[in-house]
């Protein structure tokens, strides 16, 4: 019955990335288009690594819509479950800002999106059921009807026998306000098999202000998941396991052009590794050397490195 080792659901949008570098964005001209959207950018990490991938996701009726359908198509990912909008809703847009590697700042329009109007009804058992793993991230999660998309696609994974993989991927554009975002994490989070995201991510769906692993983990793993994926920057990740075993993967040296799309590419390497039979150290380390690939490249989607190029920087700093 399998047919895909992953099926991503939420969000595709368009990423228009500053093609001048070192300027603020009141003195930029220029943007490249590129897909973005986290559960995007993981399925095409995932497709180009040589995963077999499917998309749930609402697109608009329009020249956006067809672009995304497009490129997402044309790198190998199913989107017969991409529903076409026909209330006039535009894709978000997300205008990138790269003045420095360490300053760069997204300008988000998110109001009133495509991807948010995402009906339970266009979630369907029958597709679900052909995946290895569900991927879902937290952004789906901020407004009806794509919460309870979200949630009904989780419930049909769980059903299933499906992994489910809960990328955090928080986004404050949408939300009202934290303990909202709490409530929603927390009943997918504790739902899931795998969950990954920042430190600061983890402290939203605790709402708290300082987290501690330690405690992140004991709460977690009271429920579903088996495996916790705690990242913190240049320090490294952290992987823990429902049966205690903690492992730690460095970060690889990288130079970095701007920060955003590391997450995307950490998670679409780390699932392609442990999809693959790769022990949670190694599957921790892919994900650290896709990250450090994309930071160092233009945009998100079209930076998703092959298995190759990871390898290859993986060898290069191995020492």
């Amino acid at each position: 019955m399998t047919t895909y080792d992953l099926i991503a659901v939420g969000r595709a949008c368009i990423d228009l990335n500053a093609v001048e570098y070192n300027r603020p964005m009141e003195e930029t001209e220029t943007f490249s288009k590129y897909v973005g959207g986290s559960p995007a950018n993981i399925a095409i990490g995932a497709s180009k690594l040589g995963l077999s991938c499917g998309f749930i996701g609402k697109i608009p009726d329009d020249q956006h819509g067809r672009f995304i359908s497009n490129y997402m198509s044309e790198v190998g990912i199913d989107t017969s479950q991409m529903a076409i909008d026909k209330n006039g809703h535009k894709s978000g847009l997300a205008f990138t800002e790269i003045l420095s590697p360490s300053e760069c700042s997204i300008l988000m329009y998110r109001d009133d999106v495509a991807d948010l109007y995402l009906e339970p009804s266009e979630v369907d058992e029958e597709y679900i059921k052909q995946a290895k793993m569900l991927v879902v991230s937290g952004t789906g999660l901020a407004q009806s009807p794509s919460r309870e998309a979200v949630l009904k696609s989780v419930a049909l994974a769980r059903k299933n026998n499906v992994k489910v993989v809960f990328e955090l991927d928080y986004r404050p554009y949408t939300w009202k306000n934290a303990e909202e975002v709490s409530v929603y994490y927390s009943i997918v989070a504790e739902q899931s098999d795998v969950v990954i995201g920042t430190r600061d991510e983890f402290n939203m769906l605790e709402n708290v202000t300082e987290g501690n692993n330690d405690k992140t983990v004991a709460y977690l793993f009271q429920h579903e998941p088996e495996l916790i994926v705690i990242k913190h920057g240049v320090e490294g990740s952290y992987a823990y396991t429902k049966e205690g075993e903690t492992f730690r993967g460095k970060a690889y040296k990288s130079n970095v052009l701007k920060t955003f799309g590391a997450g995307d590419s950490y998670a679409a390497a780390f699932l392609y590794a442990l999809s693959k039979g790769k022990t949670i150290q190694e599957a921790l380390q892919y994900g650290s050397a896709s990250a450090a690939i994309v930071v160092s490249k233009h945009s998100s989607s079209e930076a998703m490195p092959t298995v190759e190029q990871i390898e290859a920087l993986m060898e290069e700093q191995s020492n």
